[in-house]
């Protein structure tokens, strides 16, 4: 049953009509989370049946020496930090070599913006990943990377996109968008490409024929209002460009950060961001639930939440786990095979552009 104060919205969701801004206002302020969720699932029903999608990938992070230096960013260090590390691209083969055994499709490749490294670095690495690995997808850089690139290279986005993608570069994960708002921006990641750069970046990619994906990091010091305008920007893009393949709503982990004052959203926050995504995100057929950040349980929830997607076998994610993350840094296949069955739904499968592999 859907309470009295939801059901203008449900009629909206029933003709196919698109939700406004107080639409998704409202829903964040509703605590009815199990109606949301119905809901939810019945928008994430028309566009992906019974399906989970998940793939067999490998996290790859060239560096934590980063000039950046995010408030919210516990991997990030600074060249003379003990524990900071860079890979060479010798390094970066040896993690790939030593993930081929799980049968992975997909490197995924972030990384620290390192003030001594130059571009062409990275397009080596690049080449040589896809030289050595040529059936691979590399899924790589995230919008401020870019844009940290295209400034110490003194090539625009577009030359530098073009660049990795004539030596590799297949698409685009979805970081670095955090809340686009510059409000936030200022006071927790100054240095780094501000909203309107994220999204002419994602607009320049998407023109040049890289997929992506979008994320949003929730649960700091972000008013629901900024959620909502940090989600109708993603909509308004793929509108024009239809290059996003997934949207993540991420939760933040605050431990060894430096706003451990913040705590980690809770269960209900989390489910409630994935129908809220589900229902606001009409354009987007895929809502992932990255296990890494939301944890394994919460991940399977979501799956009745709005969520069609759970990842991949990720192998070795450091990133979150510097900011106190409890679960695995890797799992195996059959662990998320499980994980969708025994929520009665069919797990598949995918590439990363979501064409299906196998149905289980």
């Amino acid at each position: 049953m859907i309470l009295k104060k939801l059901q203008d919205i449900s009629i909206k969701l029933k003709k196919g009509q698109r939700l406004s801004k107080q639409d998704g206002l409202r829903l964040l302020d509703s605590f009815d989370i199990l109606a949301m969720g119905k809901l939810a699932l019945t928008e994430k029903k028309k566009k992906t049946a019974d399906q989970v999608f998940f793939n067999v990938n490998c996290h790859v992070n060239l560096t934590n020496i980063c000039v950046s230096r995010c408030a919210f960013c516990a991997f990030s260090r600074d060249t003379d930090d003990p524990n900071a590390y860079h890979m060479t691209i010798h390094d970066t083969l040896e993690r790939v070599q030593a993930a081929l055994p799980a049968g992975i499709t997909e490197i995924h490749m972030v990384s620290g913006l390192h003030p001594d490294k130059p571009f062409g670095y990275y397009v080596d690495v690049v080449k040589t990943l896809k030289q050595e690995f040529p059936s691979i997808h590399l899924k790589a850089f995230t919008p401020v990377e870019l844009k940290y690139f295209s400034d110490i290279s003194g090539l625009t986005v577009a030359e530098v996109l073009r660049q990795l993608q004539a030596v590799g570069l297949d698409s685009l994960p979805g970081g670095g968008a955090e809340v686009l708002s510059e409000r936030i921006r200022q006071k927790l990641c100054p240095y780094k490409a501000s909203s309107h750069e994220w999204l002419d970046i994602m607009q320049t990619a998407h023109m040049l024929g890289l997929k992506s994906n979008a994320t949003l990091l929730f649960g700091h010091i972000e008013t629901a209002e900024e959620i909502i305008d940090h989600i109708l920007l993603i909509r308004r893009l793929q509108d024009e460009t239809g290059g996003f393949q997934a949207f993540i709503p991420l939760p933040f982990h605050p431990t060894h950060t430096m706003m451990t004052s913040c705590t980690k959203p809770t269960a209900c926050e989390i489910l409630k961001m994935f129908s809220v995504a589900r229902l606001m995100l009409d354009n987007i057929d895929h809502i992932k639930a990255y296990w890494v950040m939301t944890g394994m349980q919460a991940a399977q929830l979501a799956l009745f939440f709005g969520a069609d997607d759970i990842d991949g076998t990720v192998t070795e994610e450091k990133i979150t786990h510097a900011a106190g993350a409890e679960t695995a840094v890797g799992i195996t296949k059959n662990v998320l095979i499980s994980l969708i069955k025994q929520a009665d739904m069919l797990p598949v499968q995918r590439d990363t552009l979501y064409n299906v592999m196998e149905r289980y």
